[in-house]
This record gives structure tokens, sequence and C-alpha cells, in this order.
């Protein structure tokens, strides 16, 4: 991985960390790239156990796909195998054989947002806010795949309010709809929940957690 998607191993446990604070984290379509190879990578390593994914700093976990990824955009073909290419990665991450548990703390928009709601456990801080602000930013629309993803979590009507207002859920609301599982009050509280979580998860039956997911 480069220095803007950092992947680390300790004790079973993989660290995936989006590092462009400068950019609230957001994503390059390599990162994206990035981020998929190594759900191959975990796949095939049967060492490791559970998977964190998280954001440097304490302002964004992912402020969604970087804007400037779309300024090469030229026809409606460019805009669909953007969102093929999203399905393709996300799709990736969900189905990693191992139980995923995103960190997050401050923004978590648009794709962030996508990429949370792929994960099998959510913990937030109490700068966490979570939503798909596309009505007012940049216009598109979500794949059905990420779609669905919401609405498995919140149901049919959360998910028409998320993305009709563009509105993003503070961190009590998100914890009481289900997009969080656990709220804390800091970063520092948050990484060592993630960490502790994580190390309960590696300490259960391998293929009793692969099944289950």
């Amino acid at each position: 991985a480069t220095e803007d998607l950092i992947y680390t191993i300790d004790n079973g446990i993989a660290h995936l960390t989006f590092n462009r604070p400068q950019a609230r984290n957001a994503l390059t379509f390599a990162m994206y790239e990035q981020m998929a190879t190594i759900c191959e990578t975990v796949n095939a390593d049967r060492s490791i156990k559970a998977i964190i994914l998280t954001g440097t700093g304490d302002k964004a976990f992912a402020s969604g796909t970087d804007i400037s990824q779309f300024r090469a955009f030229k026809t409606a073909e460019d805009a669909l195998q953007y969102e093929e290419r999203i399905d393709r990665v996300l799709g990736a991450l969900e189905k990693v054989r191992v139980p995923t548990i995103a960190a997050i703390a401050g923004a978590c928009t648009g794709g962030g947002a996508g990429i949370a709601a792929c994960c099998d456990i959510r913990i937030g801080t109490a700068s966490t806010r979570i939503g798909f602000p596309i009505a007012r930013t940049l216009g598109n629309c979500l794949s059905m795949s990420n779609i669905s993803r919401v609405v498995a979590l919140v149901g049919p009507a959360r998910t028409k309010d998320l993305i009709f207002t563009a509105r993003l859920i503070e961190a009590p609301e998100a914890l009481a709809l289900g997009l969080l599982n656990e709220v804390v009050p800091d970063v520092a509280t948050l990484q060592r929940r993630a960490a502790e979580t994580a190390k309960l998860i590696a300490g259960h039956a391998p293929i009793t957690m692969e099944t289950a997911k």
C-alpha cells in the first residue's frame, strides 16, 4: 500500500488506515484498488483473524471519493464505470472472510459511509457524523448495492431520509438507528476499544467466525 493507505498486521489483526488527513481522508481510485488487493491478501493469509479500518486524525474516517478523481469524466459511461469499480471494491470488503471493524471518528460520508456499511462492527466517537450528502455535493446517485447495504442496516424509510435530506447523522442518532454499534468519547478511547474488540474476535474459533459471517 502507498502512504495514502497504510496496511499493517499486528498479532493476527490487520490494520487498514486511510491516511490523507489533509483531504479529510478522501479516497483516490488507487486507494480503492489497494483496498481490494488487501482483501485478497487477507483471504489468503490464514493467520489474520480480524481487520480494523480507520482514518488518520479526528476529523474524518473517510469523506468519500476525492472530487479531483472525477475531473477526467466526460461521458455517462465514465460514471457507470466508476460505480462498477466501487461495487467491486466494496463487495470485496463486504465478503472478506474475517470480521471487519470500522473505527469511525469525525466525518464518515459518501464512499466512506459506504465502506462503513460494509463492515461488520462500527464504533464511533462523540464527533462521528454519518451520511450520504450527494444530493448537495456531487449530484450523483448511489448504486443499488450501496443502497441495499444501508437499507439492511436502517430500513427503507430511514435510507430515503438520509439520501433525500442529504443530512449527516450525529453519533447518538446513528447509535439508535443501528449505523453504529457503540459510541465512545474520543479517538484514544476509539482506538483502544477497536483493538479490544478485534482481540476478542481473534481469540474465538476462526472457522466459527468465518462461517457465521
